[in-house]
């Protein structure tokens, strides 16, 4: 494996015998004549180890290791310098650098600190690694189901994976669009490269763009240090746009501009930068009446469209909520020491007959209170929370009888939704976080909701 080593330093010379003396080792060697010049290098290239002078005109040796520990915080610094004192080298062991050798050096001692440094950023890159691929097993171990419209989910994953295709993920709040965008990923020829995930409405407007393309030092205010933006840190891997319907129309245009040209511009810089990433975006919007409605690009939306994937609601898929709920009870369970064998029948019945406004996550939240409140290692029905039974028919075969088969199934399961959220409502006295983590969906989501079903909070409060 080639480590790539940055040397920073103002004396050229210097900078042509590190790189001569570390490239026999078979090691890639960038060099940098001040600070700035190596924040620079470490933005486009992949850089193993810093090896940087302690005294410098400009950035000096402390403001870089200082902005390397807030930027790239696993990266080992190694800080050289003919001003050998006992202070600069506690001071700079207490700001994170990795070792400390002075001027003039010994190469062969050059040599073992190096490869010390290389074999403990090969140990860090191992622990990301590992611990992203358990993150994402745990993720992909959660696409469990086998009703028909689920398979046509993971049918058209396998059919996608191998792409560079941009994706649409459309679906309800909690439907399991992360991970459908992770399975791709993790399945796919840029598996090894970055996955990096937006949420577009948890950013602030003002701080969007900056966060998605990067920006230059002194671009705006606040903006003390060059800082790469989301496409740059997916580069050669996939970005996951989630919630994609907020955004901004302003920045519509620059992201419609990076899809096609794969070219973005920082703020406050005029150079473009090219980038090879892999876009999947996600929202439980309709974006086509928002393109109605002018609020949302339609050139953005056909670019964007290009492999769409729709994610069944769990009410669509009432087959997969016993083997759903099966897999969050041993998972949880084991997390809080428990071991549950399964659900009782009639807990099973309970939660088929729900509607799960809230999608997957909701039931996830669900099994996750039963499995606290379960006392033996069958959860029961009385174990899972009330919300489930509120508004229920006194006859379960009620909802569908002769004559009573709705015209409209769209409009008589929002009805129902209607009847849990009103419920809801009621019970935490119009309190709107409260009646989310009742029936267990986020507040975005509630509100979401009521926004679609007109329900007015004023009118609800007693």
């Amino acid at each position: 494996m080639t480590h790539n080593v940055l040397v920073v330093d103002d004396e050229p010379k210097l900078c042509d015998l590190l790189s001569s003396a570390l490239s026999q080792n078979g090691l890639q060697v960038f060099t940098a004549g001040n600070g700035l010049h190596a924040l620079k290098v470490l933005e486009s290239e992949d850089i193993d180890l810093v090896i940087s002078d302690w005294r410098m005109p400009g950035m000096d040796g402390p403001q870089l290791l200082a902005e390397i520990k807030n930027r790239f915080p696993h990266l080992p610094v190694i800080v050289m310098t003919a001003y050998s004192t006992v202070k600069n080298a506690v001071q700079s062991m207490r700001n994170g650098a990795f070792d400390y050798i002075a001027k003039p050096f010994d190469i062969d001692e050059l040599d073992i600190t190096v490869s010390k440094a290389l074999q403990f950023r090969d140990i860090l890159k191992d622990n990301q690694r590992m611990r992203a691929e358990l993150d994402e097993h745990q993720q992909i171990d959660s696409l469990i189901g086998d009703s028909p419209s689920f398979r046509r989910v993971l049918h058209a994953i396998d059919s996608v994976r191998e792409s560079n295709a941009t994706i649409l993920l459309t679906g309800e709040s909690g439907t399991g669009k992360e991970m459908v965008a992770r399975a791709i990923h993790q399945h796919g020829h840029r598996a090894d490269r970055p996955f990096v995930a937006v949420n577009c409405a948890a950013i602030p407007e003002g701080l969007l763009e900056s966060e998605m393309f990067g920006h230059r030092k002194g671009a705006f205010t606040g903006a003390v240090a060059d800082r790469i933006g989301r496409f740059m840190q997916a580069d050669k891997g996939t970005l996951f746009l989630d919630e994609i319907g907020e955004m901004p129309l302003a920045l519509q245009a620059k992201i419609l501009r990076a899809l096609q040209e794969r070219v973005i511009e920082p703020v406050g810089d005029s150079r473009e930068r090219k980038v090879d990433v892999r876009v999947i975006a996600a929202t439980n919007k309709n974006l086509l009446d928002a393109v109605a409605n002018k609020e949302f690009r339609e050139d953005l939306y056909y670019r964007l469209n290009v492999f769409p994937i729709p994610l069944p609601a769990l009410r669509e898929r009432v087959e997969d909520i016993a083997p759903l709920a099966r897999h969050f009870a041993h998972t949880l369970g084991a997390t809080a020491g428990k071991r549950f064998t399964g659900f009782s029948a009639q807990a099973l019945q309970a939660m088929a007959r729900y509607s799960w406004p809230g999608n997957i996550r909701e039931l996830q939240n669900c099994v996750e209170r039963a499995t606290i409140v379960a006392s033996g290692a069958v959860i029961e029905e009385e174990d899972l929370p009330a919300y489930l039974f509120a508004s229920r028919p006194a006859d379960s075969g009620a909802l569908i009888t002769e004559g009573n088969v709705p015209s409209n199934l769209d409009a008589a399961l929002a009805e129902v939704e209607k009847d849990y959220i009103l419920a809801a409502l009621a019970q935490s006295n119009g309190v709107q976080a409260a009646a989310a983590q009742l029936i267990g969906i986020s507040e975005r989501s509630f509100w979401y909701r009521l926004k679609k079903l007109g329900i007015h909070v004023d009118k609800i409060v007693r």
